[in-house]
C-alpha cells in the first residue's frame, strides 16, 4: 500500500488524488498519524457505480451467509480491539477507555446482526379470497451512501454499514478526513472479513466534492439510500437533495440535549451524569449535555457540587486516565471559540475559558497542554431561553445552567431549541419521569442517567433539527435498509377480484334476546 491513504473503489486503491493532507494527533499536533489522498467528485460517482454493479450478486447470497460475514467482522474487531482503539485515541484524541468502548460497540452491533441474517422475517397473511395466499418480504434498498462524522469514527459508521450489508445492500462510505487513518483500518477489517470487492467502497473527499458526487450519483440512479451523520445544516441540504429524487435519507444530526434535575433528585448522581455527558469526549458528542435545567430550590446546591466535580476532573493526555482530552481538529477548535463568544454579560462563568496553556493553566492537567488542542471545561450559569448559548449546539466542553419552577416549564425549556435527539431527567418520582418522557420531543430519554449512551439493540435517533425521525440500531434500522414487498399468490385457477368477489357473511341484526 502507498504511504498515502487512498480511496478504494471495487477493491482497488484509486491513484492520483486531487490533493494530500496530513491527519494529525489533536493531543500532539506535531504527530502526523497519516497522509490522506482526497478524491474528486468523479471518484464518488465511480464508487457508486461499482456498488450498484455489485449489489445484485451480494443480495443473491443467502442472508444467513451474509450474517456469517458480519460474524467474521465481529471476530476480527475483537482480535484488533486494542490496536484499533489506540488508533482512535491517537487520531481524534478520545480517551482510551472511551475508544475501547467505541470498538466494543462495533462488536456488539455485529453480535446483534449475526442473528438478523436468520430473522429478516416477513409475514404470511390470510387472504379474503379462497385459494389465495398473501406474503410480505424485506428486500434490500440497493446501493447505500454513508457519510459520517469523525467524533465516533468507527462506532457510528458500523450502525449504518453492518445492517446495510446484512440486508443485502452495497455501500459507498465517505468518512471524515480528520479520522481517515482510523477509517482505513476499519475498512481493512471488513475487507479481510470476506466482504467482496465492490460491496464496500471507501471514498475520501471534502464536503463540496462529496456533495457534487452524491448529486451526480443520485441523478444517475446509482445510489438508492443515503445515511448521514453530521450537522443539522448539512443534513438539511442532503435531505433536500434526496427529496428531489423521492428518496428519504437516514439523518442523524446535532443536538442541544437538556438535563432536568427535579427538587427530589439525587444530586450526587445528577452531578456524575452531568459531568460525563457534558464533558466526556470534550463535549463533542451529538448527545452531549447542552443545558442543565435545574429546579430553583436545588440550584445552588447542584451548582456547588457540579463546579467542584468539573474542577477536580482529570483532563489532558487521552492515553492516560482522564475524563476528556483535546478537541478533534483545528476546525472544531475554531467552532468552539465561536461558542465561547456567546457568553454574555448576564452570565456567571464558572471556571476558566479558552485554550489551556502556560498563560491560561489548568490545575492538575495531565501531560503538556501546549502541544495539543486542549480547552478548559466551562460552566455558564444564568443562561436565558433566548440566549444563543441556550438555543445552539456548541460541540465542545461547555454546559449552560438555567432554572425552572414547574415541570411543565422545564419540559417547555427542553423543547425550545428545536432539537430532539437526547434528554435526561434526574428524579426519584416516577410520575415526574413519565410526564417528562411524554412531553419532551427527544427521540431518546434517560431517567437518572446521562444524556449520552447507546446500546446496539435500542433505537438511536432524533426529531426536529436532530433528524428526520429515522432510527439506527436494533431491529428498527432494518426499515432504513430494506423495503417491504407484498406478494399475492392466487392458485384458484380463475381471476378473483379483491373487494369485489369476496363472500359476504349475512347476519340477522334485528335479533334481540327475549325480555
Amino acid at each position: 500500500m502507498s504511504s498515502v491513504i487512498l480511496s478504494v473503489v471495487a477493491g482497488e486503491r484509486v491513484p492520483d488524488p486531487v490533493r494530500t493532507t496530513p491527519s494529525t494527533n489533536p493531543a500532539n499536533t506535531a504527530d502526523v498519524v497519516g497522509t490522506i489522498g482526497s478524491a474528486g467528485a468523479d471518484v464518488f460517482t465511480r464508487a457508486a457505480a461499482a456498488a450498484k454493479a455489485a449489489q445484485y450478486g451480494w443480495a443473491a447470497l443467502p442472508a444467513p451467509q451474509r450474517g456469517q460475514v458480519i460474524a467474521n467482522v465481529g471476530r476480527l474487531m475483537t482480535a484488533n480491539k486494542a490496536r484499533l482503539a489506540a488508533l482512535v485515541t491517537r487520531e481524534i484524541g478520545k480517551p482510551l477507555a472511551e475508544s475501547l468502548g467505541e470498538v466494543q460497540e462495533i462488536i456488539d452491533t455485529c453480535d446483534f446482526f449475526i442473528g438478523e441474517g436468520r430473522r429478516l422475517y416477513g409475514q404470511t397473511v390470510p387472504s379474503e379470497m379462497p385459494d389465495k395466499q398473501l406474503f410480505t418480504f424485506r428486500r434490500p434498498v440497493g446501493a447505500v451512501a454513508v457519510i459520517s462524522a469523525g467524533n465516533f469514527p468507527v462506532a457510528v459508521p458500523s450502525w449504518y454499514i453492518v445492517p446495510a450489508l446484512l440486508c443485502g445492500n452495497t455501500v459507498v462510505w465517505k468518512p471524515a478526513e480528520y479520522s481517515a487513518v482510523v477509517s482505513n483500518a476499519f475498512y481493512e477489517i471488513f475487507a479481510h472479513a470476506g466482504v467482496p470487492a465492490g460491496v464496500f467502497n471507501l471514498v475520501y473527499a471534502d464536503g463540496a466534492d462529496t456533495f457534487a458526487g452524491l448529486e451526480q450519483a443520485l441523478a444517475a440512479g446509482t445510489i438508492d439510500k443515503v445515511g448521514f451523520t453530521g450537522s443539522s445544516e448539512v443534513g438539511s441540504r442532503i435531505g433536500e437533495l434526496c427529496g428531489r429524487h423521492l428518496q428519504t435519507p437516514c439523518l442523524e444530526l446535532g443536538g442541544k440535549n437538556p438535563m432536568v434535575i427535579t427538587e427530589d433528585a439525587d444530586l450526587d448522581l445528577a452531578v456524575e451524569g452531568a459531568l460525563f455527558s457534558g464533558f466526556g469526549t470534550a463535549g463533542q458528542r451529538c448527545t452531549s449535555l447542552g443545558t442543565v435545567i435545574v429546579h430553583e430550590s436545588v440550584h445552588d446546591s447542584f451548582v456547588e457540587r457540579f463546579s467542584t466535580a468539573v474542577r477536580e476532573a482529570a483532563m489532558g493526555d487521552p492515553r492516560e486516565d482522564v475524563l476528556f482530552g483535546p478537541l478533534l481538529d483545528e476546525k472544531f477548535a475554531a467552532g468552539f471559540e465561536k461558542s465561547l463568544g456567546w457568553i454574555a454579560a448576564h452570565h456567571q462563568v464558572i471556571g476558566s475559558t479558552g485554550r489551556v496553556g502556560t498563560d491560561n493553566p489548568r490545575a492538575g492537567f495531565v501531560g503538556d497542554p501546549s502541544v495539543g488542542l486542549f480547552y478548559h471545561p466551562v460552566i455558564v450559569d444564568g443562561v436565558r431561553s433566548d440566549d444563543e448559548l441556550f438555543l445552539n449546539e456548541t460541540f465542545g466542553p461547555i454546559v449552560g445552567i438555567t432554572t425552572y419552577s414547574t415541570l411543565d416549564e422545564a419540559i417547555a425549556l427542553g423543547n425550545k431549541p428545536g432539537y430532539g435527539l437526547s434528554s435526561s431527567i434526574y428524579t426519584t418520582d416516577p410520575n415526574k419521569a413519565f410526564r417528562f418522557a411524554q412531553g419532551i420531543s427527544a427521540g431518546m430519554v434517560s431517567v437518572n442517567n446521562s444524556t449520552s449512551g447507546a446500546e446496539a439493540h435500542l433505537p438511536f435517533g432524533g426529531n426536529g433539527k436532530s433528524g428526520n425521525g429515522s432510527r439506527q440500531s436494533g431491529i428498527w434500522v432494518l426499515d432504513q435498509f430494506t423495503r417491504w414487498q407484498s406478494l399475492n399468490w392466487d392458485y384458484s385457477g380463475k381471476l378473483q377480484k379483491a373487494q369485489m368477489d369476496t363472500i359476504t357473511v349475512e347476519a340477522d341484526y334485528d335479533f334481540l334476546l327475549p325480555d
